[in-house]
């Protein structure tokens, strides 16, 4: 039987292996923030030594910014932003989804213009890259820390 084009699903409802209460569930427990990747990495920067801010007003709420160095950090989800490693396509509702991971990852573009156009240095790490390579990515934290001169000074 041929599948049918996407243009003839869009809005009906597709196939899933959970109910809906299931599905609410399991997204309804997707955190936002302090997401394991995050807090492995707040916590080996503060073992080193390195002290940053959480709670700030900035746009697009970065996951840890350093004031006084205007450096803010993101930690981006493999599947809300769309890594080109590991993101894959949902199959039930595919163009509301395709939809949603491009708005998401035009924002993170508007995000970083604007705090750049702000005098902010923007790093980003993929999820994946904070759980496997942590050094790698603390290694490039430290790095634009200590050639970033103090704003006050």
């Amino acid at each position: 039987m041929p599948q049918p084009s996407e243009s003839d699903t869009y809005g009906t409802p597709m196939a899933d292996v959970l109910t809906k209460g299931q599905r609410k569930k399991c997204m309804s427990a997707i955190r936002g923030k302090d997401t394991k990747p995050e807090l492995l990495l707040r916590k080996t920067l503060w073992h080193k030594g390195f002290r940053y801010r959480l709670k700030n007003k900035l746009p697009g709420k970065p996951d840890i910014i350093f004031p006084t160095k205007r450096v803010a950090v993101f930690v981006d989800g493999c599947f809300w932003h769309g890594c080109p490693e590991h993101f894959q396509q949902p199959e039930t509702n595919a163009a509301f989804w395709r939809e949603k991971i491009e708005k998401n990852k035009e924002r993170d573009r508007k995000v970083d213009t604007t705090l750049e156009s702000d005098g902010w240095q923007v790093l980003r790490f993929w999820e994946h890259e904070v759980t496997n390579n942590l050094d790698n990515c603390i290694h490039k934290i430290i790095s634009v820390l200590k050639e970033t001169r103090d704003r006050d000074g």
